[in-house]
């Protein structure tokens, strides 16, 4: 039986033990629902075959060489991670959108005597609820926007937050990146799969009370913020952290500890702003990089190339600026921050 998901918050609600992906491990691995597990019945190589003949042979041959590999692949499946699943069990099982390969793999789960489901529509249909979510309604909840120079601790205060009571949406936990050239955390996810982690978080909100959000541009590494978003921060009034650049240059250090640890990472890096910046000034901050003066790195960094940046940015928007002044980063300051960050939004 096929199950039509009209909101993101079905899937919780409707209480199944797994979620199943059936298709191929790079379909899988650019987005997919969330929690699901890949059980592919066709594998990518697969996959790629069995179109090709559909294509250039005919439908029926690509059918049939499609059904063997769809039951070997199953059988698989059956004898290694489903092995131990009990007869009470209850998967529910998609793949793109027409419902072949999640049929087939549903029907024989419902042979073994499961209680199996499929969705209509699969993932497409998913994702059309994340993009009407995200791209086509507004964004349901008040904005204030935490904002503050580079290096003035907007992430580590917004994580001190929900503990206050405050909700807040972490955009650069969803896109694995700190937001800055040097913000690198690993592999981001796809933009499909950001926008998916995104949509779920903010169904998750509570539209009745506002939203902390750190500033960041449009852009978080590599991922967009989609336009609704977007256009809420832009609108919203900000908390700007101010604090003494030395402060925010020894935070840097202690923040950015796994670049700070990683030589060649750091050069190249600090290479990049070449394009931006007089020569001599880059061979100034690698020679800094080099000998080990991370706080005049930073420093240098802030003065020459991120605090300008922030004023012109600052210049752009029309919403209302509150500054909270603070004079270190220190674990206590920060704490005290939160407690004034959150007194302002709860009373709003």
């Amino acid at each position: 039986m096929a199950i039509t998901l009209t909101s993101l918050s079905d899937l919780a609600a409707l209480g199944f033990d797994d979620i199943i992906d059936a298709r191929a491990p790079a379909e899988f691995a650019e987005d997919h629902l969330p929690g699901a597990i890949s059980l592919p019945v066709l594998d990518d190589a697969e996959r790629g075959e069995v179109g090709t003949i559909y294509k250039q042979v005919n439908p029926f041959t690509a059918r049939k060489l499609g059904a063997a590999l769809v039951a070997r692949n199953v059988a698989g499946h059956l004898q290694g991670p489903l092995a131990d699943k009990p007869g009470g069990w209850r998967p529910l099982v998609y793949c793109w959108r027409g419902g072949q390969r999640s049929g087939s793999f549903a029907l024989i789960l419902g042979q073994v005597g499961w209680r199996v489901e499929t969705i209509a529509g699969g993932y497409k249909a998913w994702r059309a609820l994340v993009v009407k979510a995200l791209y086509d309604t507004p964004f349901p909840c008040p904005v204030v926007v935490l904002d503050g120079n580079t290096g003035s601790a907007k992430t580590e205060v917004l994580t001190l937050l929900p503990a206050r009571g405050v909700q807040v949406l972490d955009l650069e936990g969803l896109a694995h990146h700190r937001g800055s050239l040097f913000g690198a955390l690993g592999a981001q996810p796809s933009q499909k799969a950001f926008d998916c982690a995104l949509a779920m978080a903010i169904s998750r909100l509570d539209p009745l009370r506002p939203v902390v959000i750190e500033a960041e541009s449009s852009k978080v590494g590599n991922v967009s913020l989609p336009p609704e978003i977007w256009k809420a921060m832009r609108a919203a009034p900000r908390l700007a952290i101010s604090a003494p650049r030395g402060a925010r240059a020894g935070y840097l250090v202690r923040a950015y500890g796994d670049i700070v640890a990683d030589p060649a990472r750091l050069a190249a890096v600090i290479e990049r702003l070449r394009p931006l910046h007089p020569s001599e000034r880059i061979e100034a901050w690698q020679a800094l990089a080099a000998a080990g003066e991370f706080e005049a790195l930073a420093d240098g960094l802030m003065l020459h190339h991120y605090d300008p940046r922030y004023a012109k940015h600052r210049d752009r928007m029309d919403a209302a600026f509150e500054d909270l002044a603070v004079a270190g980063l220190g674990r206590v300051d920060l704490e005290a921050l939160a407690d004034q960050i959150a007194a302002r939004v709860l009373a709003l």
